[in-house]
């Protein structure tokens, strides 16, 4: 992938540029209750997807 417009956003596309590990620590200091699933397609990280859950007990 290049950098380019992301066209649903208006932001840039950096997937490429960035480090795919950065972008899970991230997200697991960010999550308090649900999970993180990687995709991985021949060896390499393709897809994140988090699920984030609110209890209200």
């Amino acid at each position: 992938m290049t950098e380019g417009k992301d066209d649903r956003t208006g932001r840039q596309a950096q997937f490429a540029e960035s480090d795919p590990l950065h972008l899970v620590r991230e997200a697991l200091a960010q999550i308090r209750f649900g999970g993180i699933q990687l995709t991985v397609h021949q060896g390499k990280l393709v897809q994140m997807e988090v699920t984030e859950k609110h209890r209200f007990v």
